[in-house]
């Protein structure tokens, strides 16, 4: 089973930004952290990171026909972004919405996800943990 996994804009700096938000580990270390539960799962990840909306959807848009599940943290599309919701429903792969931080007890604005419909699921609030679960519960689909 091959599981991409799309970090959307400013997660590159984990680490960097917002500490009490978004704790102190950096990218690298989800990196790391994603590459062992996958491996613990039996299942292989690719990890894509990018700032530019374009480059997620064509990155959603390779993956069809070669991956059996997206994990995707949009960061701030997740409010806005049409486009991946369109991707994501487009290529028709299993997909989990991750957020690091518990966006429903932040700014009012971070409350409504655009890309939610399009998805299986949404995990929020669980750190690096909710990229385990978004592994697991892809993992462990029919």
């Amino acid at each position: 089973m091959k599981i991409l996994v799309i970090n959307g804009p400013n997660l590159n700096f984990l680490g960097i930004r917002e500490k009490n938000i978004y704790g102190s580990g950096d990218y690298e270390g989800l990196c790391k952290f994603i590459d062992k539960e996958a491996a613990a799962l039996g299942v292989e990840a690719e990890l894509f990171q990018s700032n530019i909306e374009g480059e997620i959807i064509n990155k959603i848009q390779a993956a069809y026909g070669n991956t059996d599940g997206i994990v995707i943290n949009p960061g701030a599309y997740t409010h806005y972004s049409i486009a991946i919701f369109d991707a994501i429903k487009s290529v028709d792969i299993r997909t989990v919405e991750v957020h690091i931080s518990n966006v429903y007890a932040r700014e009012e604005f971070r409350h409504k996800s655009v890309i939610a419909p399009a998805c299986m699921g949404q995990i929020s609030g669980f750190g690096f943990l909710g990229y385990k679960f978004a592994l697991e519960a892809l993992a462990n689909q029919d």
